[in-house]
Formats: C-alpha cells, structure tokens, sequence
C-alpha cells in the first residue's frame, strides 16, 4: 500500500505571508523606536508646548503623515517619550537599590543617580519632566505621575521598613520623607535649569545626602548614632575578603 506525502513539512514551512508580516514587525519596531529618539530630542530641546509633530518627523527623516500613523498626536507621543525614558531609570534603580546594604547607602545611590540622570543629556528631559508634572495638560500629568510613583518606589520601600523598625523617625508620614528627598533635589535641578550651570555632582548629592539623612534621624541622638554606625559597618563588611587558607 502506498503512502501519500505527508504534510506536515508543508504546514511547518513558513508562508511567505508570513514572513512577510515577520519583516513588517521589526521595521515597524525599529521606525518606533526612531520615531521615540527623535521625539525625545525635539521634546528635550523645544520643550512640549514649542515642539511640533512636523520637527519630529524632520528629525526622524519621515513625513508628518507617518508620525500621525503610529500616534494619534503629540500629546501621546510625548507620553510614550516620557514613560519610555522613565522605564529605563526606573528598572536600574529596581537593580540596584536593594543589592545596597543600610538605608544610609541607598540614599546616597538614589541621590546621586537621581541628580546624574537627569542632567545627563542637558536639563532638557529634566526640565520637561518638572514642568509637565505641573502643567494644564491633566493626561500629561497623570502618566508623570504614575512614571515617578514607580522611579522613586525602590526608595520609598526602603524607608518604610527603616521606619517601621524605628530606623528613621516614626513621626512623619512618609508622603512627607518623598517630599523631603525628591523636594530637595528638585529645587537643586530647578536651579540648574535656571541658571544653566550644571552643578558638581559628587558634591552636591553628598551634601544633599548628609542633610536629608540628618533629617530622617530618630530624635534620640544614641540611638541615630548606632543607626549610622551599622550601617556603615555592614556596607564595610560587603568589601572584607576572607582570609586565604593555607595548606
């Protein structure tokens, strides 16, 4: 008896229709990804309210009318730039703020990445992130929002528990601590903005470091102490080499 082919090896085969759609894919993934670094740069140089859909595609070597078929407008195209830039710093704090040991060393990482990065291009996306949390355009705000509430959650977590252990005072709700962090470096990169001078950066998140960490001490001076003292000898502990064994 004979046996007809069998089709499983036809059925295995890619369509042509879909390799196709497969080729559609990554150039639409990587026209998106053109379209979100050139609405950035515009965005950062211009501002929101100055940039234009037309700058944007000039910048990504497109028509206007290709922009429009990957964003309804430039409200959403803004963002997409925004939560695209804040999902890039947020996973690296989610990183590396918890391999730190003490909540001392975590401000002083989340500080200075905090300062380095948004003046790392500039004061552009820094400037557009302050003011765009506090502009007119309610859908704006919100996604800021919502981006900023997870950026400064690796800290926050941090302080909850440093408080619940009496680590840090217990006095102040915690809303306020964020205010008392983020404020201070807020006024700091507003500042820089303003003026146009880039700070010194070591120094500046060292000061603001030792300022808030002065504020967020226990009112009992002993018991503040200790609380530095530990941690200082647990992120000292991390870099101590066990001795070598000979034979």
């Amino acid at each position: 008896m004979s046996l007809s082919p069998l089709p499983t090896d036809r059925a295995r085969a890619p369509s042509r229709g879909a390799d196709r759609a497969s080729g559609r894919t990554a150039r639409s993934q990587s026209r998106l990804s053109d379209l979100l670094s050139a609405a950035r740069s515009v965005f950062s140089s211009c501002g929101y309210q100055r940039a234009t859909m037309a700058q944007i595609a000039e910048a990504a070597g497109v028509s206007e009318a290709t922009v429009f078929t990957y964003f309804a407008g430039k409200r959403e195209l803004c963002i997409q730039v925004i939560t695209h830039w804040y999902d890039e710093i947020s996973s690296e704090l989610e990183r590396d703020v918890p391999r730190l040991h003490g909540v001392h060393a975590k401000l002083s990482h989340v500080v200075r990445a905090h300062l380095v990065t948004l003046l790392a291009d500039g004061s552009g996306m820094c400037a557009l992130v302050l003011g765009e949390g506090r502009a007119a355009e309610p859908e704006l705000a919100a996604a800021i929002a919502e981006c900023k509430r997870r950026y400064t959650a690796p800290l926050m977590d941090c302080l909850a528990e440093a408080q619940a252990q009496g680590h840090i005072r217990q006095d102040m709700p915690l809303r306020l601590l964020r205010e008392l962090v983020y404020g201070s470096m807020e006024h700091v990169l507003w500042d820089a903005i303003e003026s146009a001078r880039r700070p010194r950066i070591d120094e500046t998140a060292e000061q603001l470091t030792e300022l808030i960490w002065a504020a967020l001490m226990p009112r009992d001076a002993s018991l503040a102490a200790l609380s530095r003292f530990r941690d200082e000898v647990s992120q000292a502990l991390r870099h101590v080499q066990p001795p070598l064994t000979g034979a």
